[in-house]
């Protein structure tokens, strides 16, 4: 985009405000970077990627149904350099906001539609990409940013928890097995007579494994239960 330190003038139904013309986001995100400059805390990039695959998701739901112009599906591309972390730079608002996510929403939606109308040549039917219009048709930050937090919950479980678990798991085999001779000792609080019982240092160390083993196995289920659902009608 522009030379750094220069701004654009982008408007919404109160007021033009200006914003960094090197910074893909529009009218709301300004004024929510201004207005709700809360502490250092900043949303979570794991929350802006999910939401991101929302949009994408929402976008060709939209396209195949007629509603959404093939034109307009470069907003489905820019979606996309946001899950890949390629438009990391362009979240910038705090997690202190409305508790619906709003600001959010709309920060993903601006970002979207004016990385489509930048990106595309002079006169394209994708210039004219409207982030209320056309990124966020048929979307409530009711219902997409929660959406967003368990795409997010579960892909931090599979990339992150999941794999921790399981190395968890092989690290407290191996010490069972560094530690199967060297006899320690383990008092019981329970029956005066044999006070003292000779125990392989193993032992611990292999209740452990058992235990991370269990909790690994008790992830996908964990994963498949937080899949959504739709709900019936009544």
């Amino acid at each position: 985009m522009d030379e750094p330190g220069s701004t654009r003038i982008e408007t919404d139904s109160f007021a033009p405000v200006e914003v960094p013309a090197k910074h893909y986001w529009g009218a709301q995100t300004q004024r929510s970077l201004g207005h709700f400059a809360i502490g250092p805390q900043t949303m979570p990039l794991a929350i802006i990627h999910a939401l991101a695959m929302v949009k994408r998701a929402a976008a060709e739901v939209n396209r195949d149904l007629g509603l959404l112009p093939a034109g307009l599906c470069s907003a489905i591309a820019a979606a996309r350099e946001i899950e890949t972390g390629r438009l990391d730079a362009e979240f910038p608002l705090r997690v202190w906001q409305t508790g619906s996510g709003t600001q959010t929403n709309m920060n993903v939606n601006e970002v979207i539609a004016n990385r489509a109308k930048y990106s595309a040549p002079r006169g394209a039917q994708n210039s004219r990409c409207i982030q209320n219009d056309h990124v966020n048709l048929g979307q409530s930050s009711n219902d997409c940013f929660p959406t967003a937090m368990h795409i997010a919950a579960v892909r931090q479980i599979k990339q992150g928890l999941e794999p921790a678990l399981r190395a968890l798991h092989q690290a407290l085999l191996a010490k069972s097995e560094v530690f199967a001779a060297i006899v320690t000792l383990g008092r019981t609080h329970l029956f005066k007579i044999a006070d003292d019982i000779r125990l392989a240092a193993s032992g611990p160390a292999a209740a452990s494994a058992n235990w991370s083993c269990r909790k690994t196995n008790r992830v996908p289920r964990s994963c498949r239960a937080r899949s959504i659902r739709p709900k019936p009608r009544r």
